[in-house]
């Protein structure tokens, strides 16, 4: 595994980007926090937090300038994401540099956020007009009945994101929430509150009104309560746990709300599967920001007839990576995010081993790289009774287990609480498709780990199970946001009977029309 141990710290970001980039933010009522780069253990910032006063003064904000955008024509918003579409690319260096510092992931899976945000973006501006324009549906009495279906914005978006890809969860349900007419207030983590409050600047300077997208900072568990309580919608990305949570505070108030939540993906490596691109697509699929991702992939399941060659060059693959924390393409893994994620990782590998599981690549920590470096990890042996057999480890370890037959691996695959991503390698894609649509999974990609359908944004994207509830990207993505609203103007005739015609006759009457209008197939 190429290493650099004698790699320089990262550079810390410019100051003066620093203090910029917090004037975004509604905060300061309550004590700040230290925030530190998570690869080399160096401060970024002095975060200031937001009080409940902070937080009620940038609802009161958003509403009225949710007041004023409701009016905009969408061809105008739209105009505004094209210019933010552009300066994500234009800028990418320095989002790359908040990102990685903040984060601690290499530059190449920090780049899979800006990918992410420009794909959304583009799809949003070109959908929006389309997706939110009114239509007139038949009414109960043709020509006589004109209706009307309008979509209405929530209001205010809360958008509750998480700190493992900091730009993309933050930034891609913000903005059709926006192109909806809705305003947003987001609470990022505070590890990665910068990258949200970059992402609201660049907005800003492309021409979205300010106090349109508030940010507000703190702890779910100290401010996300008074932040739904708020709230018109809520979207949120996290953990299954506190995504109940959420559904709980939501429902209390009977508003909308949107989960993804954890997963516990599986790959399926079919006896006809292209080994060797099987093999290379897995690692990324699995160490991907290494591996905190709720999308990665966790077991792999790889029919006997290809069990060892797939074995022998997914593992060569896996020690083959570059960890490092540059803020360049240099490296291929980066560093976990948090002490609390070592710790997990450690403690399940541990587990594994004594249980009788065997490292095959991996296994260690790597403090000589930097406070919470991991070295990408594969189990085999892994039995029921192992905590790493079904609870989702958010880290660089994956399990591999042989299977006999394709329905073997596909029981296995579904013996799980969660369903959010599956990947199914075969040479005979009708094949996997059939195996595909047989797997517990918002998401299947063939012959591809995540990306696929990940960055398919016309195409929703969502889970089963405790994945999640609702569903980002594609028209269901902007169509969360909106509310509709029918009208319907009756002309001529009304719906009762007419002067002189008795309540029997209308009965009899209203009945006939019922079979010609089933008869014409009309709706």
């Amino acid at each position: 595994m190429t290493t650099a141990p004698d790699l320089a710290a990262a550079a810390a970001l410019p100051q003066e980007l620093v203090d910029r980039l917090l004037a975004h933010a509604t905060a300061g009522g309550a004590p700040s926090v230290v925030v530190s780069a998570p690869a080399t253990g160096a401060k970024i910032a002095d975060l200031p937090q937001s009080s409940t006063a902070d937080i009620e003064s940038a609802f009161a904000t958003a509403r009225s300038a949710q007041r004023q955008w409701a009016r905009v024509p969408v061809r105008e918003r739209v105009a505004v994401l094209r210019r933010f579409h552009d300066l994500v690319l234009a800028e990418q260096d320095t989002i790359l540099d908040i990102v990685q510092t903040e984060a601690g992931k290499s530059r190449v899976h920090a780049f899979d956020e800006v990918g992410d945000v420009v794909v959304n973006a583009r799809y949003y501006a070109a959908a929006a007009e389309r997706l939110l324009a009114s239509r007139n549906p038949r009414g109960v009495l043709p020509v006589l009945t004109k209706v009307e279906v309008r979509n209405r914005p929530k209001g205010v978006v809360a958008v509750i994101s998480p700190w493992n890809y900091p730009l993309a969860l933050a930034v891609s349900d913000a903005l059709p929430a926006l192109m909806a007419g809705n305003a947003v207030v987001a609470r990022p983590d505070n590890q990665t509150a910068l990258t949200a409050l970059w992402a609201i600047d660049a907005a800003e300077r492309a021409g979205l009104p300010a106090g349109l997208w508030q940010a507000v900072l703190g702890r779910g568990s100290v401010i996300g309560g008074d932040v739904i309580a708020r709230a018109d919608y809520v979207d949120y990305t996290g953990s299954s746990a506190t995504g109940r949570t959420i559904a709980r505070q939501a429902g209390e108030r009977l508003i909308g709300y949107s989960l993804e939540l954890g997963g516990k993906n599986p790959l399926l490596v079919l006896a006809d599967a292209d080994v060797s691109a099987a093999a290379k697509i897995a690692v990324r699929a699995c160490f991907a920001s290494a591996g905190q991702l709720c999308e990665s992939i966790e077991r792999i399941y790889v029919h006997d007839r290809v069990y060892d060659r797939f074995v022998r060059e997914f593992t060569s693959a896996t020690q083959a990576l570059r960890l490092g924390s540059a803020l360049d393409y240099s490296y291929e893994m980066g560093s976990l995010t948090f002490p609390r994620q070592l710790d997990t990782v450690t403690e399940h590998v541990r587990d594994a081993v004594a249980k009788g599981a065997t490292v095959l690549a991996g296994g260690r920590a790597r403090p000589d790289l930097g406070p919470y470096f991991y070295e990408p990890t594969v189990l085999a042996g892994v039995r029921p009774g192992m905590t790493v057999y079904r609870e989702e480890t958010f880290g660089p370890v994956v399990s591999i287990y042989r299977v006999h037959s394709d329905d073997e691996a596909v029981d296995q695959a579904n013996d799980t609480a969660y369903g959010l991503n599956a990947s199914v390698w075969s040479r005979d894609t009708g094949r996997a498709r059939e195996i595909a649509a047989r797997i517990h999974a918002g998401s299947v990609n063939v012959n591809e780990g995540f990306i696929a359908a990940w960055g398919s944004v016309a195409a929703p994207s969502g889970g089963l199970g405790i994945s999640g509830s609702g569903r980002r990207h594609g028209p269901e993505g902007l169509l969360k946001y909106v509310d509709t609203q029918t009208i319907a103007v009756q002309r001529a005739l009304p719906i009762a009977p007419l002067p002189g015609m008795s309540e029997a006759l209308w009965a009899k009457t209203m009945t006939l029309y019922f079979g010609v209008m089933k008869a014409l197939r009309q709706k």
